[in-house]
């Protein structure tokens, strides 16, 4: 943990700049694998202003146009920005995949993660890893901002490896002379995976190190209230923000009015007032609107409503709903049948407070990091396994949405 004392500096307007792109909200969704497809940025932009990113995508299934990456590269018209996030080991071919998506004017803007600790993408040198082969983040860095051109590429990452492998400080400097337009940092190394507490202070030292382009914190961000005090105590230009609105989409609304009174757009009363404290039937409302948004995306109501139970438990966290209630939400079949189990429940059941905030998803706990044999002995790649490296690529996606 860094000994470095937290600012108190006011936040001074509520806007953040990444190239050309201003958002009216300095608030940025991160990548959720299995979460943030298009019917759910859809919803969260309903709620409040920010940059909805896609799901993490492997730059080699793009550059081969596989089905799925197709898929999930497509934006609804009503996505503006529209936001990709590529996942890569090989700097030709995280090249190569920018250039396609800015060559066929699919997007706006483009991220690299490099914050992902999933062990069967760790183990071949991917995600978190990778930072510690800095000569390998220059080359996919460097390349992949001159594929993008004028389109803003940002990054996203851990501190490190673990407490005595962090990256963090050096990976910036170098992604800041490479030229990308902002760098997001989650304040945990990928031995901590989601457990214990977001190290803040590294966010704040991150942003002292680095001033020519803007710093975006991520981690631990539950409430509006958290991303005000993490932009106040950090000094960081804006916040990105994962599992904390896992079942709460309204978080975004949230923020937006948090920022706002920040700003003295609005005073902080009327920001109070708007904050959502929604009864249950607003809950219901809004998991049948993201049902109906999945249908669209899958063009197939069986499979979104598949897709919908894994969300059940976050949008009902802290209300009080049985277990059979809970049963029947998780086998939900058809929007008809969900019609059926809401008409069955308390529509007015006032929120529940506190039972319904604070960490969402899974925290776990510290993890050891699988890395390839040998991978801690050296900062450069000259003497890693490349055809094994390249399989990262092929292991399927993995998130880092803290």
């Amino acid at each position: 943990m860094s000994s470095l004392t937290l600012s108190q500096s006011s936040l001074t307007a509520p806007r953040l700049r990444i190239g050309p792109i201003e958002l009216d909200v300095p608030v940025v969704l991160a990548p959720m694998a299995g979460i943030t497809n298009t019917a759910f940025r859809r919803l969260c932009r309903e709620h409040g202003a920010g940059l909805y990113v896609s799901e993490m995508i492997t730059s080699r299934a793009l550059v081969e146009r596989t089905p799925t990456s197709m898929r999930l590269i497509k934006h609804h018209e009503s996505e503006t920005p529209r936001s990709i996030q590529l996942y890569g080991v090989d700097p030709k071919t995280v090249a190569e995949a920018v250039k396609f998506l800015v060559g066929e004017d699919l997007a706006d803007h483009i991220d690299l993660n490099f914050g992902c600790p999933v062990p069967k993408v760790t183990r071949r040198g991917g995600g978190s890893a990778l930072p510690w082969k800095s000569d390998l983040f220059n080359a996919i860095v460097t390349d992949a901002v001159q594929a993008a051109g004028d389109i803003p590429l940002t990054i996203k990452m851990r501190k490190g490896i673990d407490e005595d492998h962090l990256t963090f400080l050096d990976a910036a400097r170098a992604a800041e002379q490479a030229g990308v337009a902002a760098i997001a940092l989650h304040g945990r190394t990928a031995s901590q995976h989601y457990s214990g507490t977001a190290d803040w202070n590294s966010i704040a030292e991150l942003k002292q190190a680095i001033t020519s382009v803007p710093i975006l914190g991520n981690g631990d961000i539950w409430s509006a209230e958290d991303a005000v005090r993490m932009m106040r105590e950090t000094g960081c230009d804006g916040v990105v923000v994962g599992r904390g609105c896992l079942g709460r989409p309204w978080l975004f609304g949230d923020l937006d009015a948090a920022f706002r009174a920040e700003a003295g757009e609005i005073s902080h009363e009327q920001a109070a007032q708007q904050m959502a404290k929604p009864p249950l039937g607003f809950v219901l409302q809004t998991m049948r609107r993201h049902t109906e948004l999945l249908s669209e995306f899958f063009e197939d109501e069986a499979h979104a409503c598949r897709d919908i139970r894994k969300h059940v438990a976050w949008y009902f966290k802290g209300y009080g709903l049985g277990g059979d209630l809970r049963r029947s939400l998780a086998t939900v079949e058809s929007l008809e049948h969900m019609d059926e189990i809401f008409a069955t429940m308390d529509s007015d059941m006032p929120y529940p407070g506190i039972g319904a905030e604070g960490q969402r998803g899974r925290a776990g706990s510290p993890k050891r990091v699988h890395l390839p044999n040998g991978w801690l002995e050296s900062r450069t790649s000259d003497s890693i396994d490349r055809a094994a490296l390249a399989e990262a690529e092929m292991s399927g996606v993995g998130v880092d949405g803290g």
